[in-house]
């Protein structure tokens, strides 16, 4: 296992290289830069001639991409062009912890809910209640993140009032828990709802074949009952198969972040990276980029050690 891990780290390094790569060309070649985007009235042309020249983008792509490179593996990110020079690093630590609260609770939540279902869904195929969880998961699947986002704004927020329509926290306020949890359902709920609708299905799907195994009938035939037999002999061969889809969610929760950030003004990396986007601030759009790449290949990663560990029939060799 352990020669495995590293080559699979080892063939992620030319993977981030060639990710890096093509995301530093298309920031590029994207037309604007940070000086076009620049409000200020008093800013003379020599001003903006010397702000060009400190931020190297009159230098050439490959010379901005190499010195870019040398930073980020020194661990710098650089300062942020729009942000008054504010290094990067600060302001991903400054935000970090929102996002990662918000898609750690948001994948908890998929998964307490659509395993139950699909597991449910599986003991009574084809019945009513089998198909009233399949419409509901392709409508979760088929239902756009910041669609279902500003409904919920309008219809929880602002109609009913049981809920606030943004932010982390109340202002003005001191730390509290609750209202903290408060803040969360919202956010979490819909950026748990694609997952949540993909996993039902594969839970379902998974949980078929189990209960069709012999093993799965011998239990029964002993007089074991049918949610005991489930439980105890087949939810964890079931389960199997579900681990695989952490590591393919990832990609889709930070992505679906940024979205849903922006929708509920949620502090957090994805809001950073689309006001970045709109700003053209490179530094910060270089690093968000390639901390998603690396957060998407150690999800693969632990996906694949997942596997190996409740499955015993799986064994990883360095030189397979």
């Amino acid at each position: 296992m352990g020669a495995y891990i590293i080559r699979r780290l080892l063939i992620a390094i030319p993977l981030l290289f060639g990710i890096s790569i093509i995301s530093f060309g298309i920031i590029q070649f994207a037309p604007g830069d940070p000086t076009t985007l620049l409000m200020d009235p008093t800013l003379k042309p020599e001003d903006q001639i010397k702000f060009r020249e400190k931020y190297g983008l009159d230098d050439s792509i490959p010379t901005q991409y190499r010195k870019w490179l040398g930073n980020m593996l020194k661990g710098d990110f650089g300062t942020s062009i729009v942000r008054r020079g504010e290094p990067v690093s600060d302001l991903i630590v400054k935000r970090l912890p929102n996002t990662l609260l918000l898609i750690g609770v948001s994948t908890i939540l998929a998964f307490i809910i659509a395993i139950p279902m699909g597991i449910i869904s599986a003991m009574r195929p084809y019945s009513k209640r089998d198909y009233s969880l399949t419409v509901f998961s392709f409508l979760g699947v088929a239902t756009p993140n910041f669609w279902l986002g500003i409904m919920m704004i309008i219809l929880f927020g602002v109609k009913l009032g049981w809920f606030p329509t943004g932010g982390v926290a109340t202002l003005n306020s001191p730390f509290n828990i609750w209202d903290r949890i408060h803040h969360l359902i919202m956010p979490a709920f819909v950026l748990a709802t694609a997952d949540m609708a993909a996993l039902t299905r594969y839970s379902r799907s998974s949980m078929l074949d189990v209960l069709k195994q012999d093993y799965i009938q011998t239990a029964k035939s002993k007089g074991f009952k049918e949610g005991k037999v489930v439980l105890k002999h087949g939810l964890r061969n079931g389960l199997i198969p579900i681990i695989t889809i952490f590591g393919l969610m990832l990609p889709s929760l930070i992505g679906g972040a940024a979205i849903t950030e922006a929708i509920f003004s949620w502090p957090g990396l994805g809001s950073l990276f689309i006001d970045s986007a709109f700003k053209r601030d490179y530094p910060v759009i270089m690093a968000l980029t390639t901390i998603s790449a690396v957060l998407v290949v150690l999800g693969n990663l632990i996906a694949d050690i997942l596997y190996a560990i409740f499955d015993p029939r799986i064994e990883y060799k360095g030189g397979s």
